[in-house]
């Protein structure tokens, strides 16, 4: 008997672990469906409401800056509080800004909506999800199957954000040849959005305890990190500054960018970010092989920086075809650093402060990424000039050799 419940135990300890696995993956394609919808038509949104181009960036800039307040607040607080109470929040926090930003044109209303609610412009991750349900995911995982299992997580993250970039695209042109307006059309993508959330909130609430981290830090830290501050805190100076130069190719930005350069409508600039997040989707398993061979720093430095040499091209680009074919070619190697970025931080920190580490590094990316949009009035200026590509391909490469700097001493075997 004992031998039997010993095996029931651990039986029912797996189904758990499986059951809330499953929870995790499909609340994050269901998130990422909605930020790609959103990151199709939200310049464009904001742009028929009739702010100029300052107006949009502010905006963008307030949007990220809440982000990054109320996830550093979450994140670093989530074991204590809870995962999934944290993730629950998060939830109701980006339906309330959906809410907002579909009901309302006030700029102030906006304003605060933008400040305290998660809203992702870039149609990447946003708010206190990403560091939380890795963290989860991490406390069961073996060290050697963590890149393989964090690029799966991305992978359908990107996929989702591929369909829902060609989705908000296509709801949005269908529904102009239906009679609606640019603007309403724009408005009921955003009420989509706020019901992608609403089904979060319902998935995060069966989470077990098993979600929950058995590693409680009581001592007294600087943002939930004790032993792993000094290589935190040195990664997150430089995440925040490959976040600032990602602000200036969010892909409501590049979507916006090929709008204004080369006339591209909305259901084109759905079919370009469905055909770029594909391709960065099935890159993401190439990077865990690769990382497996050549390690995690090599990996991530020594494919980000053609990604960027590529971005530059962009913006030299004489025709429209041609453009979008180097942007292609971009976006299959633009996010490779990514699942070893996380399998790095989760590496190299303390167990018990996995979900401090993984809140901070993205909450430091956060505060780059809420910069650079307040220079966007000046980089969108002259669009044929594509400044915003040169300036964030440049600074990128920048980012990837000071990466190599600090850690080429462990490159050959993290």
């Amino acid at each position: 008997m004992p031998e039997e419940s010993r095996r029931s135990s651990i039986d029912n300890f797996r189904r758990l672990i499986v059951r809330d696995s499953a929870l995790l993956f499909t609340a994050r394609s269901l998130r990422m469906f909605a930020y790609g919808m959103l990151a199709v038509i939200l310049a464009l949104h904001l742009d028929a409401l009739g702010f100029d181009r300052t107006a949009i960036g502010v905006l963008f800039a307030l949007t990220l800056v809440g982000d990054t307040v109320i996830s550093l607040f979450l994140t670093t607080r989530a074991d204590r509080f809870g995962r999934k109470r944290t993730l629950a929040v998060g939830a109701g926090l980006m339906i309330f800004a959906s809410v907002v930003f579909a009901t309302t044109g006030n700029f102030w209303l906006l304003v605060v909506a933008a400040t305290i609610g998660v809203l992702s412009p870039s149609g990447n991750e946003i708010g206190p999800f990403l560091p939380v349900e890795q963290a989860a995911l991490t406390e069961e995982l073996p060290k050697e199957r963590r890149v393989t299992v964090f690029a799966w997580y991305n992978l359908v993250g990107y996929f989702a954000a591929a369909l829902g970039s060609f989705t908000g695209g296509l709801l949005s042109s269908a529904l102009q040849r239906s009679g609606y307006s640019a603007h309403d059309s724009y408005r009921i993508v955003i009420l989509a959005h706020g019901g992608v959330a609403a089904l979060l909130l319902l998935l995060y609430l069966p989470l077990s305890a098993k979600a929950e981290t058995p590693h409680v830090e009581i001592a007294k830290t600087t943002l939930g990190l004790g032993e792993s501050r000094p290589i935190v805190f040195k990664l997150s100076a430089l995440f925040s500054l490959d976040a600032f130069a990602g602000g200036f190719v969010m892909q409501s930005l590049i979507s916006y960018w090929f709008h204004l350069r080369w006339h591209a409508n909305e259901e084109q600039l759905g079919t370009i970010l469905l055909l770029g997040n594909l391709c960065s989707g099935l890159s993401s398993l190439v990077a865990g092989r690769l990382a497996k061979r050549f390690g995690l720093v090599n990996t991530m430095v020594w494919t980000h920086i053609p990604s960027n040499v590529l971005l530059i091209l962009v913006a030299f680009m004489p025709s429209f075809p041609l453009a979008l074919g180097v942007l292609i070619l971009r976006f299959c190697l633009s996010q490779m650093d990514v699942p070893t970025r996380q399998a790095y931080v989760m590496s190299v920190v303390q167990p018990n402060e996995r979900s401090a580490a993984g809140g901070v590094t993205n909450v430091a990316r956060s505060v780059g990424v809420s910069v650079s949009p307040l220079f966007l009035g000046a980089a969108f200026a002259v669009p044929t000039l594509g400044l915003p590509l040169i300036i964030a391909g440049t600074i990128k490469i920048v980012y990837d050799l000071a990466l190599w700097r600090m850690c080429r001493a462990t490159a050959s075997d993290l």
